[in-house]
């Protein structure tokens, strides 16, 4: 029972803003579909028709090598307490790096620190609700503190040197664009 939206609307507004969670979607022509769960205060609904989300550094970069080949991206927000719905929003993406221009723009709107990598900005082509009536329920019970934790000790230089290590390729050795002379 899936309802289409060409925007997003006040009401999937204030649903997103309510969620600790979502799940984002990404695929190249071959390989791996991925998809990654984040948090933190990461996401930001610019207007109805463009989104954007905080990519923290993490252990690979599969959005990034995704995005780069070919834009596509699925954002998925499920309702885990007593009002049960799924809200998926489509669209094409495109990568942010902080070496270009409108990082500082962008960067403002989050609590940045140092394990900040890429910020994704999604053009929506299509939203779409569905009932969520199998979902279970689960309790939010607070954040988890270990990325920040573990990257506030870190220097620029220590999270770029794990970016060389960690983030340049995708699983399927596809270039992730996180350093220029790679793009």
């Amino acid at each position: 029972m899936a309802d289409h939206f060409e925007a997003l609307s006040d009401k999937h507004i204030d649903f997103i803003g309510k969620q600790h969670i979502f799940f984002v979607g990404t695929a190249g022509s071959e390989g791996f579909v991925n998809v990654s769960p984040k948090g933190l205060d990461s996401f930001r609904v610019l207007d109805p028709h463009s989104v954007m989300w905080l990519n923290m550094t993490g252990s690979g970069n599969e959005s990034a090598a995704h995005v780069l080949e070919n834009g596509r991206m699925t954002i998925m927000f499920c309702s885990f307490d007593k009002q049960p719905l799924i809200l998926r929003l489509y669209g094409q993406a495109r990568v942010i790096h902080p070496r270009d221009d409108e990082w500082q723009d962008r960067i403002r709107q989050f609590a940045a620190d140092t394990a900040c990598r890429q910020i994704f900005e999604l053009k929506l082509e299509l939203v779409q609700t569905s009932c969520g009536y199998a979902v279970p329920y689960y309790e939010f019970m607070d954040g988890r503190p270990t990325l920040n934790k573990y990257f506030e000790k870190a220097s620029p230089e220590d999270v770029k040197a794990y970016w060389k290590e960690k983030n340049t390729r995708s699983l399927d050795g596809y270039d992730t664009g996180i350093f220029d002379d790679e793009q």
